[in-house]
């Protein structure tokens, strides 16, 4: 079908978030060691039988798009306007579907004053409800097996570097009903496919927090720095560069040892340190020491005994047993690894390399990296799998104001078999559903 601008909107060039990206992606390019070096398969490239659905954000259109994939190729099927405020980039960021397939969860992080959840039924592809205001700048998002809460790390992009949180939100009325403490800069929001723990990262922090969903609270953290991998205490938010890890978070009203639920600045004692600033948490400037992971995502493996983390930094994905609690093993990466999924099968897991501009493909059984594939433009930056493990759905942002594309990659034969052009910097990215 044609395809029509929204009345609302035009697109808009992507400048809001140049200071995360630069942070992140102003590093050269690292050569592949041998052991990354990629191997390709000579399987044949098969054309699909059966159509493939999914849904991809663009943050500098204020749009998502739902994108089809099958025996006709593949194609934007249609374009949906979001957000409410006409003068702003609102940004479409964070994008999970529910089990059922009936409801698209989405978060937008650049409006004005913070960011919003989002409801959409899918098919129609029409609001639920109002957008619901939570942390700064919400970012990632995923849902309970049950389709009842979602779960959205709140960045706080432009904040002050101090603990920000995860907002838990009731999703059959659209209700925040609660707000965790977790870390500096949290990023990367997925739950185990038991639904019992909902696993982030703290980008400034290197750490790895582990949340229960029954009580809604920091039940582990996992240290990410480069060999000073293993748990840490429940206190260990974050760690200055004088080598004190944590701040005393019951002198400033919130018992971080008993890791209760946040609330909203004017709800009570406890409060969202990022929404009041350090000042309002009556702290000084304190200089952070540099992070050596700088996690970008923490993917649960298909059985959820491990946890995958992207090391944006150190160019590796760390291996994490839930039981233990351990490091098992290191897998080393092209440049800038960034986003992560593993299929449904337990066979293999699909990491962007948002330096890289491109993709690379592990074996899980062995670690060992099968194929680097490079994304149609550059920035890659989200995946999803189709739940048959065939396909990777892949965005990439692009540049200035090249339009942002979603590549498909044959899992088996490891080539591109499909792209779609969409809005410029195209970030989440969700699976919808394949034809029977």
């Amino acid at each position: 079908m044609p395809l029509v601008p929204s009345p609302r909107k035009t697109w808009r060039a992507a400048h809001a978030v140049v200071a995360f990206a630069a942070a992140t992606l102003l590093r050269p390019t690292a050569p592949l060691t041998a052991q990354t070096k990629p191997v390709f398969a000579p399987a044949p490239v098969e054309a699909p039988l059966v159509d493939y659905w999914v849904y991809v954000g663009a943050e500098s259109a204020d749009k998502i798009y739902r994108v089809r994939f099958g025996p006709m190729g593949t194609v934007v099927e249609k374009m949906i306007g979001v957000g409410e405020l006409a003068t702003e980039m609102e940004g479409p960021h964070g994008l999970a579907i529910s089990p059922d397939g009936k409801y698209l969860h989405l978060t937008t992080g650049h409006g004005f004053p913070d960011g919003k959840y989002w409801r959409y039924e899918l098919g129609p592809d029409t609001l639920v409800g109002p957008g619901l205001l939570l942390g700064n700048f919400p970012a990632s998002i995923d849902v309970t097996p049950d389709g009842l809460y979602a779960l959205s790390v709140n960045f706080n992009l432009h904040g002050d570097m101090i603990p920000s949180t995860v907002s838990v939100i009731y999703t059959p009325n659209h209700t925040e009903v609660a707000r965790i403490v977790t870390c500096t800069m949290p990023h990367g929001s997925r739950v185990s496919p038991d639904g019992m723990r909902q696993y982030s990262t703290c980008m400034m922090d290197d750490q790895l927090v582990e949340v229960d969903t029954k009580d809604f609270v920091v039940a582990r953290r996992f240290s990410l720095a480069t060999g000073k991998e293993g748990p840490l205490a429940l206190t260990a938010t974050t760690t200055m560069a004088s080598g004190k890890a944590g701040m005393d978070h019951a002198a400033m009203g919130h018992d971080m040892a008993a890791s209760r639920p946040a609330t909203k600045p004017s709800a009570g004692p406890t409060v969202d340190p990022a929404q009041v600033g350090r000042s309002g948490m009556g702290l000084e400037k304190h200089t952070m020491a540099p992070a050596s992971c700088s996690p970008t995502w923490a993917q649960p493996s298909a059985d959820g005994t491990k946890i995958y983390v992207a090391c944006n930094k150190a160019d590796e994905i760390l291996e994490i047993d839930t039981k233990s609690w351990a490091l098992m093993r290191r897998m080393k990466t092209g440049r800038g690894v960034y986003n992560l999924a593993v299929t449904a099968d337990g066979k293999l897991m699909v990491a962007t390399l948002k330096q890289g501009n491109a993709v690379e493909i592990f074996d899980l059984t062995t670690g060992a990296s099968v194929a680097q594939v490079p994304t149609s433009n550059r920035l890659a930056h989200g995946v999803t799998i189709s739940s048959d493990s065939k396909y990777a759905f892949v965005s990439s942002e692009g540049q200035g104001s090249q339009p942002g594309k979603v590549d498909v990659i044959d899992l088996t034969s490891h080539a591109t078999v499909g792209t779609a052009d969409v809005g410029p910097q195209a970030s989440g990215i969700a699976f919808w559903k394949m034809t029977k």
